[in-house]
């Protein structure tokens, strides 16, 4: 007999030896990092856990971090890593024995050796207990693939808790940079009112004409016009940010004005860190191993199966004196020999599954290093393009006094002082965006680089 068993155990492992081999994945898919960035910032800083302090901002901090608690998209990724540990927990079941009680009752009537009606109520209490052994890895691979779906969980909730600190300090710039918006329209409208009740009180006179007075009369119009707009924009900013935090919609109290918030470092960080720094990419990672153990489940499947079971209990009768004990205890090896192509094609679907896993972390690497020399060449040129404005708006508010002393004394028309008061309003408002630009800039390049972790 033990002949007979070793040649079939034998021959199914022969059968298992035909599986097809596992492939590789793409060699194109890797990358590798440049020695050092194409845009080069100057001086820079490590980057901080809590990075966005570094504005010195109490109520930009506030934001950021409530938002990184209560934001809805951070508390559903948070929801899925549970999800995910949950799976893998239940993936390790399958390396344990299962085990199980039961009892089989039945009342029935039969018909006796000798012909005549039997009535008896049996039960059968029993104690049954099953094992797969994993000798070919498929339940192993099982538990590989569920840690590494938790590991790539986990880096995507981190992923989205840097995702939102950083649309949360973005919205809070630009909500600064409405309010400094608002402040220039309110100067400019002020200025525009004298402007034309000057040019009222010369036309009562008969020093100007009445075009001169319409003209001045539009430009104030025109100037009043734009605050409201801006006044809905600043509460549209308001209940954007209070939503991200997890809020209703409604006010967002103010810890400072733009140009009181700092402008930090930039963060440093070499091209070969960057990978080992983004949770994206970490998460990417995550899922090709994902697949790689999927690949190794799907092959596991062409093995031969070799499971255990054992049962024990109890016959009881009422027509049998004493209960009976009852037990068995036997083995399977079950290998498949045709599955109409099943295998393969799940086989061949989860090296796809696999490969794409490959292509989407290349995908995610490019745009990481796209992200972080995009960001550090608009920060290496908005700081000569506010110089240039400084400069400029020097030279137009010096132009203003000029064509508004020279409107005043009679020598220019109207038109010559409006030309200067438009100058001025696109070049102070161009100098607010360029500073909301640096600030903006910064926290997207604390998101490119990956944050630091805590």
């Amino acid at each position: 007999m033990r002949p007979v068993l070793l040649a079939a155990v034998s021959g199914l492992l022969l059968l298992g030896a035909c599986a097809p081999a596992l492939q590789d994945a793409p060699m194109a898919a890797s990358v590798s990092a440049p020695a050092q960035w194409r845009t080069q910032l100057g001086v820079t800083a490590p980057v901080e856990a809590q990075w966005w302090q570094g504005f010195g901002d109490p109520q930009l901090s506030a934001l950021v971090e409530k938002a990184r608690l209560a934001n809805p998209d951070v508390r559903i990724a948070a929801a899925r890593v549970e999800e995910a540990r949950a799976t893998e927990r239940g993936s390790r079941a399958f390396l344990l024995p299962t085990l199980g009680v039961g009892v089989d009752g039945a009342v029935r009537r039969e018909v006796s050796p000798f012909g005549q009606g039997l009535d008896q109520i049996v039960a059968q209490p029993a104690f049954r207990a099953s094992y797969e052994i994993d000798l070919f890895g498929k339940n192993a691979a099982r538990v590989d693939a569920a840690e590494a779906n938790v590991a790539a969980s986990a880096a995507n909730e981190e992923a989205a808790r840097l995702s939102v600190a950083a649309a949360t300090a973005n919205g809070y710039i630009t909500l600064l940079a409405l309010d400094a918006r608002l402040v220039v329209l309110d100067e400019t409208v002020e200025a525009r009112q004298q402007a034309l009740k000057f040019a009222r009180d010369r036309a009562e006179v008969g020093y100007t004409s009445q075009l001169e007075l319409r003209q001045a009369e539009a430009e104030y119009q025109a100037t009043v016009q734009l605050v409201p707009q801006l006044k809905a924009q600043i509460a549209r900013q308001e209940n954007m940010l209070s939503v991200l935090t997890g809020d209703l919609p409604g006010a967002i109290s103010r810890g400072g004005t733009l140009y009181q918030l700092r402008m930090p470092a930039p963060p440093s960080t070499l091209p070969s860190e960057l990978l080992r720094r983004r949770p994206d990419v970490a998460a990417a990672e995550f899922r090709i191993a994902a697949g790689d153990a999927q690949m190794r489940a799907a092959r596991a499947q062409f093995m031969p199966s070799i499971n255990l079971g054992a049962s024990a209990g109890l016959a009881v009768s009422d027509l049998l004196a004493d209960p009976i004990g009852i037990w068995s205890l036997g083995g399977s090896i079950l290998a498949p020999i045709f599955q109409g192509g099943r295998l393969t094609a799940q086989l061949e679907g989860a090296t796809a599954q696999r490969d794409q896993a490959a292509w989407a972390y290349l995908s995610t690497v490019l745009n990481a290093f796209r992200e972080v020399e995009d960001r550090m060449a608009v920060l290496a040129n908005l700081g000569d393009q506010e110089t240039a404005l400084q400069a400029q708006r020097a030279a137009v508010a010096d132009a203003l006094r000029h064509a508004s002393n020279r409107y005043r004394a009679g020598y220019t028309t109207y038109i010559e002082q409006v030309d200067a008061q438009r100058a001025l309003l696109s070049v102070e408002l161009s100098l607010i965006q360029t500073r909301a630009d640096e600030l903006s800039g910064l926290v997207g390049l604390y998101q490119a680089v990956g944050g630091a972790p805590e």
